[in-house]
């Protein structure tokens, strides 16, 4: 795991699904990020786009007065690369319809007020 005040070379993990993907009845985007911090994952951030398409090239516009129709999410992820390749495994088996990229990023900054 990353520790605090720290900067240099890290893995950004990106995965792309949809807002009506579920997981044992559970929203997906909810239950990767539930698995990452069992894992002791760095930290993790969830976005709802706007709008997006995939791989079906089907549209997934947001709805009349914000009511979703699938919108797409991405979960965002920075860590350290043997942490990010531990939790691959968990991914693959979870996202059975989406997008995972893996990019290397240079973390620049790095805090938290979590003492140890």
């Amino acid at each position: 795991m990353l520790q605090p005040n720290v900067h240099g070379p890290a893995k950004m993990l990106r995965i792309y699904v949809g807002q009506d993907d579920r997981w044992e009845g559970k929203p997906l985007y909810e239950e990767i990020v539930i698995r990452l911090k069992a894992a002791d994952v760095a930290g993790a951030t969830v976005y709802r786009g706007a709008m997006g398409y995939g791989g079906h090239q089907r549209m997934h516009p947001s709805g009349r007065f914000g009511l979703s129709h699938d919108l797409p999410i991405m979960i965002t992820i920075v860590d350290s690369e043997p942490k990010i390749r531990e939790v691959l495994p968990i991914l693959d088996e979870m996202v059975v319809e989406g997008l995972v990229v893996l990019s290397d990023v240079d973390v620049i900054k790095y805090r938290h007020g979590k003492e140890k």
